[in-house]
């Protein structure tokens, strides 16, 4: 989310933390109604036009953050529609994750060319002459367009000398990288499950807080009271996001007390990915392939399946750190629960793939987990502890910046054969992994490592995170520089036995 939608961020993060406390207290999901007047009371609106709006787009986030569905106006029952389906302490998915809460959406135009007041209706006017279908001509006050007649072809952008003509487009449409956004019949933002990778961005971009994802936090929570232990695994990118004065193992003593039996880092599931990519990078290229990708990041996987369907077979068979984590854990509490706590949305999905389904058992946001500490009250950087967090390499760690997959894979390759020479290609955003693949399609890429990753840089600007880039950066360096491991294969806690050779 960006960091400026203060309201909306404020809001979001006040439903998760609700639904946790309800979770927690056992309090009854038939009171639901109830939290949208306890979050929005009174009879003034503060960030739409009337209260009772604002109140009905409460109450379908409240829906989602218990993995319901979001509803339009046209069939907006009860809040409480379909509540028995999610009061379970098993994992629930109504596709699709991510969708559009109607009631919140104030039809953006998708594209969209004015003439501002900047305009001197100049006597050269180059951006009528530039005009290719005569839409633009002379107004009264300044020129004017026949948005009818405009192609949008953005000529007149170009040619105006006072930048006087602004091209305007929906902010979740422009930064979908797989153009999977439209609109429906009232103009509302639409977003297309066929070509959707649920990256998350359109969540983070929309300033109206009008599009979602799905939580988990409700069936975690009611797991954890469950006699069966529940583990907690936390991707790379925790760091920093709980507090800038919060060390690791501040994080994961704050996690314990949430109901976890115990919390590991993903990173040492990274230290597998790596291990494993570099042998297969080695042996597979360019014999077997001419390229392969990495695997870490599910929505680049998804967009390669979904739109690069002939090259699928050349991204990394390797399991990904959440799989490779969760896999040691089961191994080690058998009969046990795994939850994944991350920055990533999409996950959620790779969750629900046959070959993970019985590995990780739930999948929540740094965010969504900041709802669980805050509904329970407990704030990580007053926690005292002097145990060490020492679960992952330096290199493992590094997996949650862009380019540190590649860096990993490449110097665990060089252990392996010191005289290969790896070149690396990486892309961090959506739409720059889909012009990667474009070129690695026209055979432009052939003999390198390809390192996707959906979200600008990397997992610590993930649709889930709490912190700004810059601040997770600087926390990772940090971490990863105190590991005790440089290298994965030096990493104790994974079994000799496991380690590819």
């Amino acid at each position: 989310m960006k960091y400026s939608y203060v309201d909306v961020i404020r809001l979001r993060r006040r439903a998760f933390a609700s639904i946790a406390r309800m979770a927690y207290n056992d309090e009854s999901l038939h009171d639901l109604y109830e939290e949208t007047y306890r979050a929005l009371p009174g009879e003034v609106a503060h960030y739409r036009e009337n209260i009772f709006r604002e109140r009905a787009v409460y109450g379908e986030r409240l829906r989602m953050a218990l993995g319901l569905d979001a509803r339009a106006a046209d069939v907006t029952g009860s809040i409480t529609e379909g509540i028995e389906k999610v009061d379970v302490a098993t994992r629930v998915h109504h596709p699709p994750l991510v969708s559009v809460i109607k009631i919140a959406c104030e039809a953006c135009p998708e594209r969209h060319i004015m003439i501002t007041d900047n305009c001197r209706k100049c006597l050269a006017h180059p951006c009528k002459n530039a005009c290719p279908k005569n839409a633009i001509d002379f107004g009264k006050d300044k020129m004017v367009i026949d948005q009818k007649k405009c192609i949008k072809c953005k000529k007149c952008v170009k040619e105006c000398p006072y930048n006087a003509v602004l091209e305007t487009g929906r902010p979740c449409a422009e930064a979908c990288g797989v153009k999977a956004i439209g609109s429906d019949y009232l103009g509302r933002a639409d977003i297309d499950a066929d070509k959707c990778v649920s990256c998350g961005a359109c969540i983070t971009a929309c300033p109206f807080g009008a599009i979602s994802d799905k939580s988990q936090i409700y069936q975690v929570i009611k797991a954890m009271k469950k006699d069966t232990p529940v583990y907690g695994i936390i991707a790379p990118s925790f760091t920093g996001q709980f507090g800038s004065l919060t060390s690791p193992a501040q994080v994961r003593e704050a996690i314990r007390r949430l109901g976890f039996a115990d919390v590991v880092e993903v990173g040492l599931g990274a230290d597998l990915t790596t291990m494993n990519e570099a042998k297969e990078f080695l042996e597979s290229v360019p014999n077997e392939r001419p390229f392969m990708g990495t695997s870490c990041c599910y929505s680049w996987k998804l967009m390669v399946k979904k739109n690069f369907p002939n090259l699928d077979p050349l991204i990394s068979d390797s399991s990904t750190p959440m799989v490779y984590t969760a896999q040691q854990i089961k191994k080690a509490h058998p009969g046990c629960k795994v939850v994944f706590i991350g920055p990533c949305i999409s996950k959620k999905l790779e969750g629900l793939q046959p070959a993970v389904h019985d590995m990780v058992d739930f999948v929540i946001t740094f965010e969504e987990l900041m709802g669980m500490l805050v509904a329970k009250e407990i704030e990580p950087s007053s926690i005292e502890t002097e145990e060490n967090f020492d679960d992952a390499s330096k290199t493992g760690r590094g997996y949650a910046v862009a380019g540190g997959v590649a860096k990993a894979v490449v110097a665990r390759a060089k252990e392996i054969d010191a005289d290969r020479n790896i070149t690396v290609e990486s892309a961090e955003g959506l739409a720059n992994c889909v012009m990667l693949m474009r070129m690695a399609k026209a055979g432009r890429k052939d003999g390198m490592l390809l390192e996707g990753m959906a979200c600008e840089a990397g997992c610590i600007g993930g649709p889930g995170v709490i912190v700004p880039r810059h601040r997770a950066r600087k926390a990772n360096a940090q971490f990863s520089a105190t590991s005790s491991f440089a290298s994965p294969w030096d990493n104790t806690n994974i079994p000799q036995e496991d380690k590819p050779v």
